[in-house]
Formats: C-alpha cells, sequence, structure tokens
C-alpha cells in the first residue's frame, strides 16, 4: 500500500506532484527526510521532522506546513494502515516558482509498506566517489541533489559483486556508507565512527545508537577514520533509518562476524522503538 498527501488531500499511489517547470525539477531544489512506523511505533519522528524543516531553510524552501501540522499528517497516514504495518514515512519540500531562487515551496507526504530488513550480513567495499566539502554541496541538509553521487557509488559497488560501499571525505578519511551512518569495532575493541566533519550526515538513528550504548558503558569514538582501519575491523556496522542496525560481514575480501556491539546496538535500538 502506498498513500500519499498533498494539497490537502490523501490519495493511493504515486501520485504527481511537481510540474515540468517547477524549480525542485529543473534545479533540484528539494529535500526529503525518513521516519519510520513499526507496528505503531514512531521512534525519534519528531526529531526527523526537525531535521526535514532544517533542511528546507537551507536551500532556501519554505514548507507550507508547521511541524506539529506534519506529525499529525504522519499520524493520520500511519492510522490509515493496518496496527501491524511497517512503514517508510518520507516527507518532501521542494521548489515551485523562482527563477534561480525558489520563491514558493511545494509540500508532499507518503507513506509505503517497507518492512524493516531481517538482521542479516551484507557486504561492502570502498568506493571511487568520494563525499564533497561543505563548500561544494549543501551536506548540511538532506538534499536530494546529493544523492547522484550516493547512486553512482553504489552502482559501481554492485558492478564489483558487492551490496554497498564505504565513502571517504575529500580529504580521504572514512565518511559513511553510501546510504547510511558506519560504526565499527577496532583491533583494541573500541566502538568507533566517524566523526561528523561536515561532509555527511551524523544520522538520527546513529546519534541515537551512540546514546543508548553509553548508557550501557560502552563509550562510542567519534574520530577521524582511514579506510585501512576497516580491513583490521572485528566488527562493522551501520545506522540508518531504513535498516536501523545492520551488520556488514565482508569488507572487500575481509569476512566479519555478525559480533556482540553489532547485536547489543540492534537489541537496544529495538528495545527503545518498543518505548516510542
Amino acid at each position: 500500500m502506498y498513500l500519499t498527501f498533498i494539497d490537502g488531500n490523501w490519495s493511493e499511489g504515486n501520485v504527481p506532484v511537481m510540474g515540468a517547470t517547477d524549480h525542485g525539477v529543473w534545479l533540484g531544489s528539494s529535500i526529503f527526510d525518513g521516519a519510520r512506523s513499526i507496528r505503531g511505533h514512531l521512534p525519534d519522528l519528531r526529531l526527523h521532522l526537525e531535521r526535514a524543516l532544517r533542511s528546507a531553510e537551507l536551500l532556501g524552501l519554505t514548507c507550507p506546513y508547521t511541524i506539529d501540522q506534519i506529525e499529525q499528517l504522519c499520524r493520520d497516514g500511519v492510522a490509515k494502515f493496518p496496527t501491524d504495518a511497517e512503514l517508510y514515512i518520507r516527507p518532501l519540500i521542494f521548489g515551485k516558482d523562482g527563477l534561480l531562487i525558489p520563491t514558493t515551496s511545494g509540500f508532499a507526504l507518503t507513506l509505503f509498506d517497507a518492512p524493516l530488513p531481517a538482521f542479516q550480513g551484507f557486504s561492502s567495499c570502498l568506493s571511487a566517489q568520494i563525499r564533497p566539502k561543505p563548500s561544494m554541496a549543501p551536506t548540511d541538509a538532506k538534499a536530494s541533489c546529493l544523492y547522484p553521487n550516493t547512486t553512482r557509488a553504489l552502482r559501481d559497488a554492485k558492478q564489483r559483486g558487492f551490496d554497498n560501499a564505504v565513502v571517504c571525505d575529500a580529504d580521504g578519511h572514512v565518511a559513511e556508507f553510501a546510504t547510511a551512518n558506519l560504526f565499527f569495532v577496532s583491533e583494541s575493541g573500541q566502538v568507533v565512527t566517524p566523526i561528523a566533519n561536515g561532509s555527511f550526515l551524523a544520522g538520527i538513528t546513529r546519534a541515537r545508537v551512540i546514546n543508548l550504548l553509553a548508557e550501557k558503558g560502552i563509550q562510542v569514538e567519534q574520530r577521524s577514520v582511514k579506510p585501512i582501519e576497516l580491513s583490521l575491523a572485528k566488527e562493522i556496522f551501520n545506522t540508518g533509518n531504513y535498516g536501523k542496525v545492520m551488520p556488514c560481514t565482508r569488507y572487500e575480501q575481509h569476512d566479519l562476524p555478525i559480533g556482540e556491539i553489532t547485536k547489543l546496538a540492534r537489541d537496544l535500538y529495538l528495545e527503545f522503538m518498543l518505548e516510542h
């Protein structure tokens, strides 16, 4: 099932939202965000919506709805699905009028069935693509225009026989996976995640996992990471809205277990989710 809210109405299916001359179509002025409803639980929904509005502002867009109105729309949409549904919630804000600078903005909200993926391993390789510096692109926003680089990294990885890709920043340090933030357990047993340096979005699920692990006495070190460290890691996992916590079981030619920290991070997140 797929629901779309636009122009004050709910409709089923993939409803057209932009015209051929809308600013978001030909100049890429659009942002989106992703949230989850898992059997009626909406973890960190408000934080995702706050980020959506902040991203819109950074691209010069003005959302026609307040955060309270969007949150209520999300909850109204979830109520239209079965109570056991596992959903992806995706608000979209896009430029409509304006020559080079958007002067008016549109809003659409989509909800669709997207079961939480099974907790099983994925493979990854090091990508030749790099994340742009903050001075080169709107890296502080969840901007749609950043994602063609992501799809290039994924396409190249799949051609090499991998599921995902590790992308570095312009200085050659590990930034994240192409589609999610990255964590690993070092040779010495330290849990590490690349420090947020502006080249990638430090995600909401990333922050939640860091805090949940800290509550159990496990500190996550946030620092610059060299690619070679991943080849020596004891565990690697990702965090992101779609899969929440997922294990990487092969990096390049390095096989990895689904380790205890990865399992704990997943379990802690699911416990948190069931409380919200």
